[in-house]
């Protein structure tokens, strides 16, 4: 027997999109109903705590990129506590030839580094004079060529891509997947301008909350997931709810949740927010033919596996970096590997090391077929390489996977924008959301979900 309920809106995922989005709701007196498909909140962020050292398996950082993050934060104060990079984390190494090279930050670093040609040096002179693009649907790598050169995208570009997007620039399109660079070519008609000019342009007291800073919170992200999780009425939460299907009666939604045969739900609601990741909305929705949303279903997402080494006490190389992206030229076996332990304090003992190595991406997902015998005795011999890790006696190492990791703004990105646009017009109160648009990182979801929240509450 099916347990009715009712609710304003009805959120499916509790990620930090759906939790987000919750919590702002409840605080905005709108009454809804959150669906998780698994028996804990946050999704991918998840924080571990493992014989003293503290690590992420999913996303590692955020940055501040929007004032919401930081208003978010301050709501949630004082049971959260934002916490900052450490500045010795500012570097950001790239290899080159087998050799780590700090990837430079000014003038003078770009003049001096190996990283580029002398060629490209000079060419990025002519940078602010060069013609505006026209193209659209250029890709990132047209685009840093056209206007910055081969050595450039070669070790600076394409590690930079294959860090957040795990990706390749020969498949991204800079409009959807860099949209701030993109603005900044056009709006300007350069990135040395735009750039001179974002940064003369007055800002306003909110804005400067945006700092771009790299950040975490202190104790993990399992904090910040914890913290909207109590601001939001249990009741109101519905775990193991992987069996939905969602239709229409007059202009409710109807939304059935199987958990078990005797545990049944159905919700009538006036709004559905899904915060799902495009291969997860086949066979959701009862009113909408699985081939109508076909540009959402397919879109690629890039697979990935991180391997999560800790040492309890480290003989390597002093790692006064952020990480190390590993460029595609150099023909490694990872993507890269991040320094927690350098970045943030307190995630591991004394002395200790926490190394966080990421593989496969769009360009190897060849790697996640492998076993995790095999797939850690490859990145153990790109870190005895690239670290000297046999230096130091790991405490354990593990393997995690991503089969949906990231999802890649490519070519696609318009036809799936336009059905998403097409589908919420159709059926008023849906609202299709997530990372399957408005951007991957964390700012961009606290940032839609308070979108979405004032959004909701005015209607």
């Amino acid at each position: 027997m099916e347990k009715e309920l009712s609710a304003d809106v009805v959120i499916l995922g509790g990620g930090l999109t759906g939790l987000t989005l919750a919590f702002l709701l409840h605080r905005a007196k709108v009454d809804f109903v959150l669906l998780e498909k698994s028996d804990k909140p946050g999704g991918v962020i998840q924080t571990r705590e493992r014989e003293g050292f503290v690590y992420e398996t999913g996303p590692n950082t955020g940055i501040l990129a929007h004032p919401e993050v930081a208003e978010l934060f301050e709501l949630l104060a004082p049971d959260v506590e934002i916490e900052l990079a450490n500045p010795k984390a500012e570097n950001r190494w790239i290899l080159k030839d087998g050799e780590w090279q700090a990837l430079p930050s000014g003038l003078a670093g770009g003049v001096k580094t190996p990283l580029f040609t002398l060629k490209d040096k000079f060419r990025l002179l002519a940078e602010p004079f060069r013609k505006k693009g026209d193209n659209q649907m250029e890709t990132i790598s047209e685009l840093v060529k056209r206007r910055m050169g081969q050595s450039f995208l070669d070790y600076a570009v394409d590690p930079f891509i294959s860090g957040i997007y795990a990706g390749d620039p020969d498949l991204l399109v800079t409009k959807y997947a860099l949209p701030k660079l993109y603005a900044l070519e056009q709006n300007y008609g350069s990135f040395i301008k735009g750039g001179i000019h974002k940064a003369r342009e007055p800002k306003s007291e909110r804005d400067l909350k945006a700092t771009r800073k790299v950040f975490s919170v202190k104790g993990g992200f399992r904090k910040l997931i914890a913290a909207l999780v109590d601001g939001i009425p249990p009741e109101r939460i519905i775990y193991n709810a992987a069996r939905v299907s969602v239709s229409t009666v007059d202009s409710s939604f109807l939304t059935r949740i199987k958990i078990a045969e005797d545990q049944q739900f159905v919700v009538t609601s006036r709004r559905f927010v899904s915060t799902a990741g495009g291969h997860e909305l086949t066979g959701l929705f009862d009113f909408v033919d699985d081939a109508v949303l076909q540009p959402i279903t397919h879109l690629e997402y890039a697979k990935v596996a991180q391997v999560i080494m800790a040492f309890r006490q480290w003989n390597g190389p002093v790692l006064n970096a952020f990480g190390g992206l590993i460029p595609s030229k150099e023909k490694r076996n990872i993507l890269g590997v991040l320094f927690p332990s350098s970045i943030f304090e307190g995630r591991t003992p004394d002395g200790g090391a926490l190394l966080s190595v990421f593989a496969g991406g769009v360009k190897r997902p060849d790697l996640l077929n492998l076993s995790d015998e095999a797939l850690l005795k490859i990145v153990h011999r790109e870190m005895v390489d690239l670290l000297q890790t046999d230096k130091s006696h790991p405490a354990f190492v593990e393997v995690h996977r991503y089969q949906h990791a990231i999802p890649q703004y490519g070519k696609s990105s318009p036809e799936k924008l336009q059905r998403i646009g097409e589908l919420e017009a159709r059926y008023p109160g849906l609202i299709l959301a997530g990372n399957i648009r408005d951007g991957i990182g964390i700012a961009d979801r606290i940032r839609q979900a308070t979108e979405l929240s004032k959004l909701l509450a005015a209607q």
